[in-house]
This record gives C-alpha cells, sequence and structure tokens, in this order.
C-alpha cells in the first residue's frame, strides 16, 4: 500500500481534490471529518473538551465557533486541545487503515500534515494550491470569516511556497476543474506505477 499525504492550506481547493481522490476509487482518510465526528453530539471527544474548555460545548456537541475563540492565537490552549484531538484522530486513521489493507492506494486528507509532522508517516505528499489572490477570495466568502481570523489561520499553517517545495506533487486549482482533475489522475498514474518509491 502507498499512502499519499493530501495537505493545503485553507481555501486552497483541497476537499474538491480529495473528492477528486475519492471518485477515483482511492480510499480517502479525511482528518477534518474524523474531528468533527469525534466533536458531535455523542462524539467521544466532547467531555474531554469540555473539561479543558468549560463553555465550549452544547447540545450538539463542541461549538467549533466558540472554541476557535478559545484556542486561536493563544499557543498554549492549542497545544492542550491538541493533545487531545490528535490521538483519537490517529486511533481513527488506523481503523481506516485496517479497513482498507488491501488497497495499493490511500489517501490522508490532512490540512496540518507538515505542521504536526504527518509528512514522515506517508509515502509522498500531495500539495493542493491556488494563487495568493484566489485562495483569499474563497477564504472571506466563507460565513463567519473575518480578515483577523484568516490571519490567524494562515499564521498556523506552513507557508504554500514551502509545502510546494517539500511535495512530490503539486495539484493546481486555481485552473479549470478538468485540468486539476487530470493532474489528480496523473498522480494516481504515478503512484500505482512506481508504488510511491
Amino acid at each position: 500500500m502507498v499512502i499519499l499525504g493530501l495537505t493545503g492550506s485553507i481555501g486552497m481547493g483541497k476537499s474538491t481534490v480529495a473528492a477528486m481522490f475519492a471518485d477515483s476509487g482511492v480510499p480517502v482518510f479525511d482528518a477534518d471529518a474524523a474531528v468533527h465526528r469525534l466533536q458531535r453530539q455523542g462524539g467521544r471527544l466532547v467531555e474531554a473538551i469540555e473539561r479543558a474548555f468549560p463553555g465550549t460545548t452544547g447540545a450538539n456537541g463542541v461549538d467549533r465557533a466558540r472554541l476557535g475563540q478559545r484556542v486561536l492565537g493563544d499557543d498554549a490552549a492549542m497545544r492542550v486541545l491538541e493533545a487531545i484531538v490528535h490521538p483519537a484522530v490517529a486511533q481513527e486513521r488506523a481503523a481506516f487503515l485496517s479497513r482498507h489493507e488491501a488497497a495499493p492506494l490511500v489517501v490522508f486528507d490532512v490540512p496540518l500534515l507538515f505542521e504536526t509532522g504527518g509528512d514522515g508517516r506517508v509515502d509522498a505528499v500531495a500539495v493542493v494550491s491556488a494563487a495568493v489572490d484566489v485562495q483569499r477570495a474563497r477564504v472571506l466568502a466563507r460565513e463567519g470569516m473575518t480578515e483577523a481570523k484568516f490571519a490567524a489561520i494562515l499564521a498556523r499553517q506552513t507557508p504554500d511556497a514551502e509545502k510546494r517545495a517539500r511535495a512530490r506533487f503539486v495539484i493546481p486549482t486555481d485552473v479549470p476543474l478538468a485540468e486539476t482533475r487530470a493532474a489528480v489522475a496523473r498522480v494516481i498514474a504515478c503512484l500505482a506505477g512506481d508504488e510511491g518509491r
């Protein structure tokens, strides 16, 4: 099995590209989706997060906006949250690998792949990238997004140029969708051809 790490900064189109891999029959582990499951009503992290950050959960589980206000820009608080979340996500990832052990290629869709050292646990890395102005327009169009919040998120992410330099593959998303889809197909063909080595 070849494990491809898929990453990209906020607003780069990573979710769209992950869906293209899935549509091509490649199993995709979505780290963000795992976090959402773990933090929703009945999720196994809700109690631990409430203990660490009182008032950030409710009837529907973790209030992500309220939790974000508590941890964004506060490195110590972020480390506490990561110590709760990361081990649980690692367990989810292990279960995913067990379910797909016969697959020749799987994708780990991880927004903070480089930032968490996850690039050391994959065979190759693909970075989803777009021009800065395209990224900015996408992000600021999101409901509830502000310049300050965008800046705080970017400050926690490895710069796009560095991600591109460290990745084996760069998948553009500021081009027509057909071009992005073709880039995904090339990555799959390459990794299937040389088994990621």
